[in-house]
C-alpha cells in the first residue's frame, strides 16, 4: 500500500512539473499572473509528502534498502556472500 502511495505522490510531482512548465510557456504575455507560483507550491507539497512518506517507509521497516531487492533473488545473507549455488 505504501509503494503504490508513492508511486502516486511522485505522478503528481510530475504532474506539477508539467502544469507548471505549460503555465510558464502560456504566462509570458500577463505578467500579473500567479499560475506558476501556485503550480510551485502544489510541487513543493508533493514533493514534501513524498519525502515524508519515503521516511515513514524506512522508519517502519516497510521500505528497506540491501540485498532485499528483487532482482538479487534469493540465498545470500551478507553482503559479498555469493546467491546462487556454489560451483
Amino acid at each position: 500500500m505504501l509503494k503504490v502511495v508513492i508511486v502516486i505522490l511522485l505522478l503528481c510531482v510530475i504532474a506539477s512539473l508539467m502544469t507548471g512548465l505549460f503555465f510558464l510557456f502560456k504566462d509570458t504575455e500577463q505578467p500579473g499572473s500567479k499560475r506558476l507560483w501556485y503550480a510551485l507550491g502544489v510541487r513543493i507539497t508533493f514533493a514534501t509528502l513524498l519525502l515524508l512518506t519515503i521516511a515513514y517507509g524506512f522508519y517502519t521497516g516497510e521500505l528497506r534498502m540491501g540485498l532485499n531487492a528483487p532482482w538479487h533473488g534469493k540465498g545470500g545473507d551478507a553482503v559479498g556472500e555469493p546467491v546462487g549455488p556454489a560451483p
